[in-house]
């Protein structure tokens, strides 16, 4: 007898059967899977950007630096200096390191502008005053009022790699635009040394007044201090190494910056804190002569100190250390577009390019 073969139409059954069953486990296994949780991304810290204009601001009685960005005139942070009585700044030509001396530690304090904090430390000196770096950037002289010398710092290695003896109490430094000269001003024998910086010796010493304090490079190439213990500014000339002019400003004048007036200018602006102005000069050293007055009294602004302009020479940054706040003006119009809070007692601005 042969046996019958299987129905094609209950083979069929039994393959349709077995398809739903595996398709109902498959179903089953996706409604049993517990949901997959997306996994949030890696944190990571934002860094401040560089892409505009930054306002640096010494704050002496709060050992730090505040950062305000140059275009919204908004705070970007605060840095701790980790020493005492912040002082003075020097920033880079490429604005990532920023240089800052502190007169009670007597130390450098090296702050990475990126990172916003304090990298380094550098003992320099009893009193560090001021610190200017070279036209190179490779050295950053810092004056030490109570060892009578400046300290020459190398800015990559962060190292001391000497001292020049200068005059008593040096309080200020500015570089001819060669390089070819420093000039310290020294309030205890009222003097600005003028120093080989080839030789790191002083060559001539050119008497001034009372406290001579910051110096600065003009745009006429000239040199250009304060006397504050006086009432006067002084103008010397690199080409013969003598003072070629003086004038009266007011009471205690504090530090100098050059900014225009539309196309008119450079002129010479004066922080003067004991008439709570800031005076306007000319820059003609055979024709120095006041031009403006500005009250910042109006602005809620008291003891004008710290000034810098920004690279256009159409806005001015002035520090007052009596009222713990940041003037921003329009050289143009001598107009007060911004007040901005600081630390307290703020003492020097800077202002990357």
């Amino acid at each position: 007898m042969q046996r019958k073969r299987p129905c094609a139409r209950t083979l069929s059954r039994y393959l349709v059967l077995l398809l739903v069953g595996l398709t109902g486990c498959a179903e089953l296994s996706r409604k049993e899977a517990p949901p997959q949780q997306q996994q949030p991304p890696p944190q990571t810290r934002e860094i401040p950007s560089q892409s505009a204009s930054r306002i640096y601001v010494a704050n002496e009685s709060s050992n730090s630096v505040t950062v305000i960005d140059g275009l919204s005139f908004t705070m970007i942070g605060t840095i701790d200096a980790r020493n005492y009585a912040t002082h003075d700044l020097a920033l880079s030509r490429d604005g990532t390191r920023l240089f800052a001396t502190n007169l009670a530690s007597g130390k450098l304090s090296v702050i990475d502008t990126n990172a916003l904090e304090t990298i380094a430390t550098v003992p320099t000196g009893s009193r560090c005053h001021v610190v200017t770096l070279t036209n190179d950037n490779r050295f950053a002289w810092v004056a030490n009022i109570g060892e009578d010398n400046i300290s020459i710092v190398d800015t990559s290695s962060y190292r001391i790699l000497g001292t020049i003896p200068v005059g008593q109490g040096p309080t200020g430094i500015a570089f001819s635009v060669d390089g070819k000269f420093a000039y310290v001003s020294s309030q205890g024998d009222k003097s600005v040394s003028v120093v080989d910086t080839t030789s790191q010796e002083v060559i001539k010493t050119i008497p001034v007044k009372t406290n001579p304090h910051f110096l600065v490079l003009g745009p006429d190439r000239r040199i250009w201090g304060t006397n504050t213990g006086e009432n006067d500014i002084y103008v010397i000339d690199p080409a013969t190494q003598d003072k070629i002019a003086t004038i009266e400003v007011g009471p205690s004048p504090q530090q100098i910056a050059f900014a225009y007036k539309g196309m008119a200018g450079p002129y010479a602006y004066i922080t003067v804190s004991g008439s709570n102005q800031v005076v306007v000069l000319s820059t003609d050293p055979k024709n120095i002569r006041i031009l403006e007055q500005i009250d910042i009294g109006p602005f809620q602004a008291q003891r004008p100190n710290g000034i810098w302009a920004n690279p256009e020479g159409t806005r001015l940054f002035i520090a007052n250390e009596g009222s713990n706040n940041l003037l921003v003006l329009d050289s143009g119009t001598n107009e007060v577009i911004a007040t901005i809070p600081v630390g307290r007692k703020p003492i020097r601005v800077v202002v990357s390019r």
